[in-house]
């Protein structure tokens, strides 16, 4: 399960459990409640702060938990509220985010990595991908909220309507992420700059956050339904 270090003024949250280097990172129920719990551990914190998220291994995150998810359709459509209630949260976070992804990001594990302010991507290895045309899966509301709102739209024909895996160079060229960095200094980058950032931990930061992102808030914040499911495949 996820977990928590910090080093000075930034909390490092790791998507896989500890002392475990081949997680996939999939969003299962209970993998999201734990992110959320130490979410909540980080905001209870005081002082100037700021977010890393990162893994270790070949992945960063590959997404939805589709084992759980076919075995338990039934609650598909709050399935993928809660998995929403991840991006809400990191869009709005009241400290400035960092993601540091040290392998493939895939999915909802790419739009994880997308929710943050800032992401710094391995330059040698890794993809940032969403390979939901191929695998015949819809986009909801809230998914295509954020990464129209948070990509420029032709990044979003080519991402969203073929699946094009992007490297660091690409990625960065697409705007998707800021920087690339070596594997060994990957974190190490990362943290450096969320510690320069810490200090614009303020009552004004969220506000500013939910503003700027108020139109991926929105369709984050509609509740996924069969309807609009359906309507989010057209």
């Amino acid at each position: 399960m996820p977990y928590l270090e910090r080093q000075g003024d930034v909390f490092v949250l790791y998507l896989g459990s500890e002392g475990q280097t081949d997680s996939e990172n999939r969003f299962h129920p209970d993998w999201i409640d734990q992110v959320h719990a130490l979410f909540d551990k980080v905001e209870a914190s005081e002082g100037p702060a700021a977010l890393v998220t990162t893994a270790t291994g070949k992945f960063f995150s590959n997404g939805l938990d589709t084992d759980w998810l076919f075995g338990n359709l039934g609650e598909m459509h709050g399935y993928l509220d809660k998995v929403h209630s991840l991006y809400t949260r990191l869009l709005a976070f009241p400290m400035p985010t960092v993601a540091a992804i040290n392998g493939h990001a895939f999915g909802a594990g790419a739009m994880l990595a997308t929710s943050h302010d800032f992401r710094v991507m391995r330059a040698d290895r890794g993809f940032w991908s969403l390979p939901e045309v191929h695998l015949g899966m819809p986009f909801t509301v809230g998914m295509n909220a954020l990464l129209t709102n948070r990509l420029s739209n032709q990044v979003c024909v080519q991402a969203m309507t073929t699946g094009h895996r992007y490297p660091a160079d690409q990625a960065i060229a697409a705007g998707i992420v800021d920087q690339a960095a070596e594997a060994d200094v990957l974190l190490e980058t990362a943290v450096a700059q969320a510690a320069a950032l810490a200090g614009n931990r303020k009552p004004n930061l969220p506000i500013i956050k939910r503003a700027l992102h108020a139109e991926a808030l929105a369709g984050l914040a509609v509740r996924t339904s069969p309807e609009n499911l359906a309507f989010a495949v057209g």
